[in-house]
């Protein structure tokens, strides 16, 4: 032992003298932007066909490796993950149910790597195997498919069954006949149901409508351009999908290349179809169209809602449309207006607005409209609208977050999902005549002793312009505020996306190992609706970092923590939050995550997903200047002492493409002149964290955990002192 402690001690220094002998080729480019001149460093490293990019970005993820190999308690998360899904037996996602109470379901048992679809007749119904992804291309090596989604069709009979592999977003779409389990031939490949709008069956259950992409090449630009709507009739060749709603089809709509057509989801009782131009923007243009004339090939889409009408979770009812509204409102209220003669603006009012509430969503049955409302993000009620009132129901515990799910608009059939950051998920089937909650819950409910002590509180901090920001946090319950624990604070602030509570095991191992986890709701996200999205948007996007700036000094002068034993984590667009944060202030962080980040926003529109309608357009003079200000890699100093950093890319990532965290690692290790390890770590069998086997999930997110509680001084993850002689 005392050897091998010896060596770790010994090792360290020459790894990271190893590391500053590979930094990475710099060949600057210098460009300017409206009279302001911009050197791009390490523009050379944008090119991923150039072997000796990928030779050092290979060379880094196997110095990373050879680093926390040496912690002695590297693989607890990892191997705790793991004990925890062997405990719990099994686990259910992805509930379907449909025509006479037929459900389907995704099911991993706990020593499994991959999930399995599965059948039963109704909530007591025998369960059946239906398709195991391992028998998938089983004739070839090399694959490790997971099933990312599945649509029955409305009468159960079939079943399509969407597989990726290697973090690719692109899947490979497959029908089932489920009572014999006969595959269809056809496969259909150039779509991505399980974050494209899903898969909706046409009445008769002859066929679908899918987003369909325009290039299979996930490194292409144009992969997220000229994106359509199509209807794959069975039996037909996948090559030659039916296009009904899309530029192409319909220069009419004046779609855009970057917009994204999609078809709302219906009821086989509805009589039209509503079409949606998605722009990642909070309201959205839509148009309305019988069902008969597009299945008759017709193209006369008419103009229903305009963004300026500020509608969302449009659902028929009647001869009406309900919807949430934000029109000349803080928050949101439901409304209804005609299907045929349309008014949004001035709709009627079933649900007024509730103060501090956000309608979140809703579900219309046969006794009337449920819907849930959070307040901060993090706090949920649930209603029910009938007979023109509203009243409150008492869940049958205090939730963080509610899902619905029903059956259709002429069933009273109603299931609600609670959970929360220290609450296992449940479901529940709820009787309106009897106020009933019956728990329903497909996975088992286990046991976890080791979690009991972990308490969860909501609160607020004041950030530096007086607006309060809600923070929940997650810890021991006998932790003491003395300035010494350790504490993990995670934050996103984009797109308008709410961090809501969920049974967040890595926040609960955290908090089991000593630590302290605080989730910032900065803004950005939508936790106080639509205000709270423009409060950290595009000219007012550093409102996002410095909540998370302003939250960190609020634990510290709490006494809750100290500068030393702060670790920061952000994930995707998250990049920005952490990497503006310490940039901004290297100084308050001991350690920063940055997880497949966003890190490079100045370059975001040369990436296959850039988002100009969210952070901005390098071609606007006053977006550009925001897109600047953004952009961590471009606010990296020389000679600044800057926290230690953990810098993740996945290699398949059509989302954060893997040069952005590339060029940031690259830009920091050679500017930084503190003594703290700058990491880059690549996943080459991965992309933007999902579509993978969970193993290799939670074997990256242990290398997260590890490195924080290194880096914070957790005494089980440090190298030994050197024994004294």
């Amino acid at each position: 032992m005392k050897i091998r402690i010896f060596i770790i001690i010994c090792l360290l220094p020459i790894l990271f003298n190893a590391q500053k002998s590979n930094l990475a080729i710099s060949n600057p480019v210098i460009y300017e932007y409206f009279g302001n001149r911009i050197i791009d460093e390490y523009r050379n490293l944008e090119n991923l066909d150039d072997p000796q990019n990928l030779k050092w970005m290979k060379s880094q993820t196997a110095y990373t490796s050879s680093v926390l190999d040496l912690i002695p308690k590297k693989n607890y998360y990892f191997e705790k993950r793991l004990e925890l899904d062997k405990r719990q037996g099994y686990s259910i996602s992805d509930l379907k149910i449909v025509d006479s109470d037929k459900y389907f379901y995704l099911k991993k048992k706990g020593d499994e790597k991959v999930a399995k679809v599965y059948f039963r007749e109704g909530f007591q119904g025998k369960e059946e195997l239906l398709y195991d992804p391992t028998n998938y291309k089983d004739s070839e090596t090399n694959h490790e498919f997971v099933i990312n989604y599945i649509s029955p069709s409305w009468d159960g009979s079939k079943i399509a069954i969407s597989m990726s592999e290697k973090g690719n977003e692109l899947a490979d779409v497959i029908i089932m006949d489920v009572k014999t389990k006969y595959i269809h031939p056809e496969i259909i490949t150039n779509t991505a149901p399980a974050t494209f709008d899903g898969i909706k069956w046409v009445d008769d259950n002859s066929g679908f409508f899918c987003v369909a992409f325009s290039t299979t090449d996930p490194k292409s630009k144009d992969f997220y351009k000229n994106t359509r709507t199509v209807l794959y009739k069975l039996g037909t060749d996948p090559k030659k999908l039916i296009d009904v709603f899309s530029a192409k089809n319909n220069p009419d709509l004046d779609i855009t290349e970057s917009q994204y057509p999609m078809i709302l989801s219906f009821d086989q009782n509805d009589q039209y179809y509503i079409g949606m131009i998605v722009d990642f923007q909070s309201f959205r243009k839509t148009f309305i169209i019988s069902k008969k004339d597009l299945l008759a090939g017709k193209k006369n889409w008419k103009p229903f809602s305009e963004p300026s009408d500020k509608t969302k979770n449009l659902d028929f009812w009647n001869d009406n449309v309900v919807f949430q509204s934000s029109y000349n409102s803080p928050f949101n209220r439901l409304c209804k207006t005609s299907i045929t003669n349309p008014n949004f603006k001035k709709a009627e009012t079933l649900v007024p607005d509730k103060k501090d509430e956000i309608i979140k969503s809703y579900r219309i049955t046969k006794d009337g409209i449920y819907y849930t409302t959070t307040k901060n993000g993090v706090e949920a009620k649930l209603y029910l609208y009938r007979d023109g009132k509203d009243s409150e129901i008492t869940l049958p515990y205090p939730s963080g977050n509610i899902e619905l799910q029903y059956k259709d608009g002429n069933s009273s059939d109603i299931w609600i999902t609670c959970s929360g950051w220290a609450n296992e998920e449940q479901r529940f089937k709820y009787d309106v005549k009897t106020n009933i909650f019956k728990p329903e819950n497909l996975s088992p409910i286990t046991e976890y002793p080791e979690f009991n002590n972990v308490l969860v509180n909501e609160i607020t901090i004041k950030a530096r312009d007086g607006e309060e920001i809600p923070v929940s946090l997650i810890y021991n319950k006998n932790l003491k505020k003395d300035g010494k624990n350790m504490i993990l604070i995670d934050s996103y602030g984009s797109y308008g996306i709410s961090y809501t509570p969920f049974f967040a095991k890595m926040y609960l191992l955290w908090g089991n190992q000593g630590g302290m986890v605080a989730v910032a709701h900065v803004r950005g996200g939508s936790e106080k609706g639509e205000r709270w999205r423009l409060g950290g948007y595009k000219e007012t996007k550093p409102n996002t970092w410095r909540d998370l700036i302003d939250c960190t000094e609020y634990l510290i002068k709490e006494k809750y923590t100290s500068k030393d034993k702060v670790a920061i984590w952000g994930a995707s667009a998250g990049g920005i939050t952490v990497g503006r944060a310490m940039t901004e202030r290297p100084d308050l962080f001991k350690a920063v995550i940055a997880e497949v980040g966003a890190l490079n926003t100045l370059r975001e529109e040369a990436t296959p997903n850039g988002q100009p309608k969210e952070f901005g357009s390098v071609k606007d003079p006053k977006e550009f200047k925001a897109l600047l200000e953004m952009d961590a890699y471009h606010h990296i100093k020389k000679g600044v002492k800057y926290p230690a950093t953990f810098i993740t890319g996945g290699i398949n990532d059509q989302r954060v493409i893997v040069w952005e965290p590339t060029k940031f690692a690259a830009k920091l290790m050679a500017d930084n002149v503190s003594d703290n390890p700058i990491l880059l770590k690549i996943d080459f069998e991965g992309g933007h964290v999902g579509n993978v086997p969970v193993a290799q999930r939670y074997a990256n997110l242990g290398d997260m955990f590890t490195f924080a509680f290194w880096q914070l001084g957790h005494p089980d993850y440090q190298p030994k002192e050197t024994p004294k002689k």
